[in-house]
């Protein structure tokens, strides 16, 4: 791409931005870091484990990004009591955007019903906040496993449906991409994607920007629609804009 289609790319994307830090051996110094780096996108919000979401409150309050954590994560697993716990705790210390992970495990084995229970639950305890559903779509990998995931995400009340945690050996894809968007516009809900993991160039965000503008028309990106949950995206989208200017 030319410099003037990335700085293109740069401007629709960066407000797509959840800012994110989900490393093992993340820091105090390295979440404020990221705060200030949202407040400078301007992006649409950062992602921090939940330990983190008091620091980004004062970091970012009276601001426009948004504060979102992550529960359930990485592992995606079945208690459903302790994970509503942890989504409350969040929300009461700051939290305004919840990323669940999908107990996937058990949707492979065939048990729906265990995946949708946990899904409810965390949505009602979620009342007004923003709830992401992460559906880990490298380990599901069959395509109709991932439209069913899709599908069970959006019944039970996601707001997003989101592909990745970031730790799987395979993490956001296009072709993951597009069947969940297709979900989306299939469901008539006003729900939205966010694509996460393995996000680091600037022709990463082009092609999933291309892909909504093609299955869902070319004003449906938005921050209330799209996410593009990285960090090392963050630099070359900047970058991007720099050599532009």
């Amino acid at each position: 791409m030319t410099a003037t289609t990335d700085a293109t790319v740069a401007a629709r994307a960066l407000p797509l931005l959840d800012l994110t830090d989900l490393g093992e051996a993340s820091t105090e110094a390295a979440v404020a870091a990221l705060c200030r780096d949202a407040l400078g996108g301007p992006v649409a919000a950062v992602c921090v484990w939940p330990r983190f979401v008091p620091a980004c409150r004062q970091a970012l309050g009276g601001s426009a990004v948004r504060i979102a954590t992550v529960v359930n994560f990485p592992d995606g697993g079945e208690d459903v009591e302790a994970t509503v716990a942890e989504t409350r705790a969040a929300l009461r210390d700051g939290a305004e955007e919840v990323d669940l992970v999908l107990p996937y495990h058990a949707l492979m084995r065939g048990e729906e019903a265990t995946a949708r229970a946990m899904i409810e639950a965390v949505r009602a305890a979620c009342g007004p906040a923003c709830l992401k559903v992460i559906l880990e779509t490298g380990t599901l990998a069959e395509p109709a496993m991932i439209a069913a995931a899709s599908r069970l995400a959006l019944d039970s009340g996601a707001d997003f449906i989101k592909t990745s945690t970031g730790k799987s050996p395979v993490s956001a894809t296009p072709e993951a991409a597009a069947i969940m968007l297709a979900a989306i516009r299939d469901s008539g809900q006003p729900a939205g994607l966010k694509v996460s993991g393995g996000l680091r160039r600037v022709a990463d965000a082009a092609t999933y920007l291309a892909l909504a503008d093609r299955l869902m028309g070319p004003d449906w990106a938005s921050p209330a629609t799209m996410r593009l949950g990285a960090s090392s995206l963050y630099g070359a989208l900047k970058a991007a804009q720099a050599v532009a200017a």
